[in-house]
């Protein structure tokens, strides 16, 4: 029987793996690190202002915290202006500080998963969390320029934490959010795209691949089937959150061996209050059935192992260890 790692590799290689993947079974996820540590996450129910000033809440009932962009809590309310008051957390942390979290890293076993270091939010991301939706899409197109400066400044700084972290944690996997659409389309045009965001990201996943690591999981529980060309030349292995209004069997089809995909289990279907086994057995089966074995890992779309109601992640696996059985001679 391969082990967990093995097994995605044989996946996401075109090979022979004896099994389905199941969701993010193959990676031991951290992101612990003085970074990390001194910046402040709300709890459910909680508001706290991160690392980058930006005010966070956690309402309840929902999959994860996000900013507040009223007018009052907006970092950036003039791009044109953005050196006034957007300020990177600090990295310079002395040596001891990130000895602190090795041993947690050095306790993974690499044979069995993938040390995989976590980094949220991504590019496009900080740039919402810094001033609001609206004005980002905005100043995408009235202030070409200045966006392009912030984007270099986010840049420069995901490098820099990138060096330290593949210093002091060697990962031989990074797994990376930036959501890059909605449900139905992608935030930015395929020409506005590539102008802002491409080469952030050949930059950022270009180091992490120079220095050690193995895997680029990218997540963008979203529409973003137009993108994946792109995907493929920044260098990511496997788009995870992949929706079902992607097609994912169709993108399967057109690039499977040079990305693979991960999810096409919708959270908004499953991860719901008045969940049912037959309900996820269902969606379950219809992923996986007509996804097929390679380049294909099946789950809910989420950014990370576990679920908002209790039980669904857990129930999801079950039904994937299932069509193992069924699929796998």
């Amino acid at each position: 029987m391969l082990t967990k790692r093995q097994n995605f590799l044989e996946t996401i290689r075109g090979g022979k793996p004896d099994r389905f993947v199941q969701n993010f079974e193959a990676f031991s996820l951290f992101s612990r690190n003085p970074v990390t540590a001194n910046n402040p996450r709300p709890a459910i129910g909680e508001t706290v202002v991160n690392s980058w000033g930006v005010t966070i809440t956690y309402q309840k009932n929902t999959p994860g915290p996000f900013p507040v962009h009223d007018d009052a809590h907006k970092v950036v309310k003039d791009i044109t202006r953005w050196r006034e008051v957007v300020k990177a957390p600090r990295l310079d942390y002395p040596q001891e500080e990130w000895d602190k979290y090795k041993p947690m890293v050095e306790a993974i076993d690499r044979n069995e998963t993938f040390a995989t270091q976590m980094v949220a939010p991504g590019v496009f991301e900080q740039l919402h969390y810094l001033m609001g939706m609206e004005d980002c899409m905005v100043n995408f197109y009235e202030e070409p320029e200045a966006m392009k400066e912030l984007i270099d400044y986010i840049t420069e700084y995901e490098l820099g934490y990138a060096k330290l972290v593949c210093e002091n944690y060697h990962p031989d996997a990074l797994f990376h959010h930036d959501d890059w659409g909605s449900s139905s389309s992608t935030f930015l045009s395929l020409e506005m795209f590539a102008e802002f965001i491409v080469q952030a990201y050949k930059k950022i996943y270009g180091y992490y691949k120079s220095h050690g690591v193995e895997v680029i999981i990218h997540h963008s529980d979203s529409y973003a089937a137009t993108l994946v060309p792109y995907m493929i030349e920044m260098g990511i292995d496997v788009f995870q959150g992949c929706t079902t209004q992607n097609n994912v069997p169709e993108l399967i089809k057109k690039y499977g061996g040079k990305i693979s995909f991960m999810g096409n289990i919708n959270n908004s279907v499953v991860d719901v209050p008045n969940w049912t086994r037959e309900l996820i057995a269902r969606e379950v089966e219809r992923a996986c059935t007509e996804c097929g074995k390679l380049y294909f890992i099946p789950g809910t779309v989420a950014g990370g192992p576990g679920s908002t109601h209790p039980g669904v992640y857990e129930a999801v696996n079950e039904e994937i260890r299932k069509m193992s059985a069924r699929m796998f001679p």
